[in-house]
């Protein structure tokens, strides 16, 4: 037994030297620490909040700076600038947040005795019920009073006005969490605070209910496609590119986007040509869209796309696939719900697959299936599995864990994105249906670039997207209209994430480039990006290239955007 501890300590020693560096009990500190402040600090539409955050990333901008960057590893390094990044970006955001807050916050500035009284929950504390029960009665008057004054003063936009629904949405969550605690525990709380509870409980509904509406009919909320968003502005797309170590701006991605849509549209032209549609890539799409098959048989759709792909990754020796990730994915069925924002199908641990369920509408079942057909499917099943997310989550707990931290789309989707590249290069499309199919995700991903930045920058509505995706890119409305409501209509979604996948995806392919002229094969290439874990792309380039790392680096990759 003594032997068998002995060795298993060796390997458990030998595991974590493979990796060790300086900074991973300090990213690990950071993550714990966050997330006891995550557990104890719940409503995050308060000033208490807020300003407990800030402290937090001051303390820890103090603490890097007390490291000796100059004594630190190559992976030490680029873990601390790393590190130094995200709490950058995430005070940015958080700041971003408490503006709006700050703007607002008027519709709140009754309620200090409730947020003692929830702040003094945390501890237990003994609450004077009699005078707590007043407290609830005078807030529920100042909320019929607040409602009175603002029918008359709206706000000037639904941006400020869904935020100051928010703030009194999430005083309700913590009033009701400590009221919770309380009842029927505490007999004299109990007496004293039922009544007056319920009726402030249904006041702050009302109140929320109320300022969620209460924006000036002038301002545009819905140019008629149903989907409400949030532009971010120019600005705020460039910060949130340096954070991601990106030296372009949005028009040069857009420039860029462009360049690869013709070039897409081009290839879809001659693949149209080969299914004898002449140049009419349309009438060509639209013929690989009946490609779909029956209700029933899109799992065993999936299956032959899955061994298929994984045939042709490994005939070419191209990475590492472990045994282990390609017995244990598994697959589920989306709800009709689900399918409205993700009209296609996904994946991750799981290939999750957006088909035709009963409760769907007819028209709504035949777009599923045609927008979801084999040939559409064929390169998004590697995308989603196999070299794909599958693999990539597999590999994240298995290596460098603790890098999990500087999660980033670019590396995630970008990595995806990059192997629908590298495959089309290599002939993995068999036939002109295929490749129709690998140009439409190709091109619909060039189109995320255009139509997402356009929107971010205020040029264009979300309408206007759609309309783009129907008749520049060949989706069906529906679908088009779940994509443009998951791009900006959703918590899912941030400002960067849709062009992080053609962008990202040519980071990698540039880097691969650059390494293949220093020597390398492809499978060194692959398995070496598997066993970094995620971090933006510029900065896997100074790890593999062994460059020199600067302590106050900045993004001045300028990577080839070029699909060959």
């Amino acid at each position: 037994m003594n032997k068998l501890l002995s060795c298993l300590f060796v390997f458990i020693s030998l595991s974590a030297s493979m990796y060790a560096n300086e900074m991973i009990d300090v990213i690990n500190t950071f993550r714990a620490d966050k997330f006891a402040l995550r557990r104890t600090y719940t409503m995050r539409e308060s000033k208490e909040y807020y300003e407990r955050y800030n402290r937090f990333y001051a303390n820890w901008e103090t603490k890097l700076n007390n490291i000796d960057f100059n004594e630190l590893s190559k992976d030490g390094k680029a873990d601390y600038i790393l590190l130094k990044n995200l709490i950058g970006k995430e005070e940015y955001l958080l700041n971003q947040d408490y503006d709006a807050f700050k703007e607002v916050a008027f519709v709140v500035d009754f309620a200090n005795d409730l947020y003692t009284f929830i702040q003094q929950r945390r501890r237990g504390t003994k609450p004077n019920a009699k005078a707590l029960a007043m407290a609830f009665n005078d807030a529920e008057k100042s909320i019929s009073e607040k409602i009175k004054a603002l029918k008359s003063n709206q706000f000037e936009d639904w941006l400020k006005a869904e935020k100051a629904a928010a703030i009194i949405s999430s005083l309700q969550r913590g009033l009701n969490e400590a009221y919770s605690f309380y009842y029927d525990y505490d007999p004299d709380f109990t007496w004293w605070m039922k009544t007056p509870h319920a009726s402030l409980d249904q006041k702050l509904k009302e109140y929320t209910e109320f300022l969620r509406e209460n924006y000036s009919e002038a301002s545009q909320k819905d140019d008629g496609s149903g989907i409400i968003g949030q532009p971010v502005g120019r600005k705020t797309l460039i910060k949130n590119l340096e954070y991601e170590f990106i030296p372009y701006t949005p028009e040069e991605l857009i420039e860029t986007a462009e360049k690869q849509f013709d070039w897409c549209k081009a290839e879809m032209i001659e693949a149209a040509n080969e299914m004898g549609y002449g140049n009419d890539w349309k009438a060509a799409l639209e013929h690989v869209k009946n490609t779909y098959v029956a209700p029933g048989k899109q799992p065993e759709a999936i299956n032959n796309l899955y061994d298929h792909s994984v045939d042709f990754i490994e005939e070419r020796d191209l990475i590492t696939i472990p045994e282990l990730a390609k017995e244990t994915w598994g697959m589920i069925m989306m709800t009709p719900e689900r399918q409205k924002v993700n009209p296609f199908f996904t994946g991750g641990w799981e290939i999750s697959i957006s088909y035709p369920t009963e409760g769907m509408e007819h028209e709504d079942k035949l777009m599923s299936m045609r927008g979801n057909n084999p040939n559409f499917s064929f390169p998004t099943v590697q995308h989603e599995l196999h070299p794909g997310h599958n693999l990539q989550f597999y590999m994240n707990q298995r290596n460098k864990p603790y890098r999990s931290s500087f999660d980033t789309p670019f590396w995630m989707e970008g990595w995806a994105l990059y192997w629908e590249i590298n495959l089309w290069n290599k002939d993995f499309p068999r036939t002109p249906e295929e490749k129709m199919g690998m140009l439409f995700w190709r091109i619909h991903r060039c189109a995320r670039i255009i139509f997402s930045l356009k929107y971010q920058l205020g040029e264009w509505t979300p309408q206007q997207c759609i309309n783009m995706l129907v008749d520049e890119v060949g989706h069906e409305y529906a679908n088009a209209e779940a994509e443009v409501r998951r791009s900006f209509a959703t918590s899912y979604t941030p400002p960067l994430y849709q062009l992080a996948y053609m962008i990202g995806g040519l980071q990698f392919y540039a880097l691969r480039n650059e390494l293949l002229e220093q020597g390398w094969t492809e499978k060194q290439f692959h398995d070496r990006v598997m066993k970094e874990n995620i971090m933006p792309v510029a900065v896997l380039r100074l790890l593999l290239e062994d460059k020199d790392i600067p302590k106050n680096y900045k993004a001045n990759w300028k990577f080839s955007t070029d699909f060959k």
